[in-house]
């Protein structure tokens, strides 16, 4: 684990995938803003289409995952929540590449709604009644990103609440006690959904690879194409030997589709 000095108290840089976060957020906050001071009715109605509730979700809004993080409505809760992006992304932007915090970021939040969803498929079947609150907002992304410097960079020091330094490690230790402490009061909905956060955010530094999703998605696409141009070599000369033997011809191919020389005792291949 790299261990990294005490950091001051100040806004990290604004760039890459930081600035497209907050950014996106931060249009949300304002649309919706501005949608509810000209109808509150129709605001209402796209709340309940984006944000994220897991009996519609079930039901075919399949949407709901990805666009419940960007709607916003407190001025307090946005503020506190961007603020906490912005250091953390920025934090990990250091040492990381756009595309992996990316992909840290979105795994959190589709852990949070993955954890809601599991609450929510299992509340009857464990023998508890649940009453599925609608989630919205990025604090499950935050929290994801925050196990993730706990883990790679327990030793970084930051303040917490602003005022009391402590180590990367102990405050994500502290955030999850009081979500695991929130699960058996009246916000166990948040609390289960925010460690589904975690849990996403932990799965991905511990699985993805270095470069990002978006690596690891190209070079398994180039991959499969390359796998599909074998097939058809081989297919191809399949068909080449069927037509040579026609013609009163041998010859012959390795399993790769490359032809092999006349001579059986001569293993020398050539593309």
């Amino acid at each position: 684990m790299p261990r990294v000095g005490s950091s001051p108290f100040a806004l990290p840089d604004f760039n890459g995938a930081t600035r497209r976060l907050v950014l996106v957020n931060l249009c949300g906050y304002f649309a919706f803003l501005l949608i509810g001071f000209t109808s509150p009715r129709f605001a209402a109605g796209l709340f309940n289409a984006f944000a994220f509730q897991p009996q519609l979700f079930l039901h075919g809004g399949v949407w709901q995952p990805f666009t419940y993080s960007f709607v916003h409505i407190t001025l307090i809760g946005t503020l506190f929540e961007l603020l906490s992006l912005w250091f953390l992304a920025g934090f990990l932007e250091n040492y990381h590449s756009s595309n992996w915090v990316m992909g840290l970021y979105a795994s959190s939040v589709l852990g949070t709604a993955a954890a809601s969803t599991a609450i929510y498929a299992c509340a009857g079947t464990l023998g508890f009644s649940a009453t599925a609150v609608p989630l919205a907002g990025c604090i499950g992304g935050i929290f994801g990103l925050l196990v993730a410097i706990g883990t790679l960079y327990g030793d970084t020091q930051f303040l917490l609440f602003f005022t009391i330094g402590v180590k990367a490690r102990y405050m994500a230790a502290i955030y999850a006690l009081i979500s695991i402490a929130m699960v058996f009061g009246e916000q166990r909905w948040y609390a289960f959904a925010q460690l589904g956060g975690a849990l996403g955010g932990l799965l991905y530094i511990r699985l993805a690879p270095r470069r990002g999703v978006n690596f690891m998605l190209s070079e398994s696409w180039y991959g499969l194409r390359n796998r599909y141009y074998r097939w058809k070599r081989r297919r191809a000369s399949r068909k080449f030997e069927v037509y040579m033997r026609s013609q009163g011809r041998t010859v012959r191919f390795d399993g790769q589709g490359r032809p092999l020389d006349d001579d059986p005792d001569d293993k020398k291949r050539w593309n």
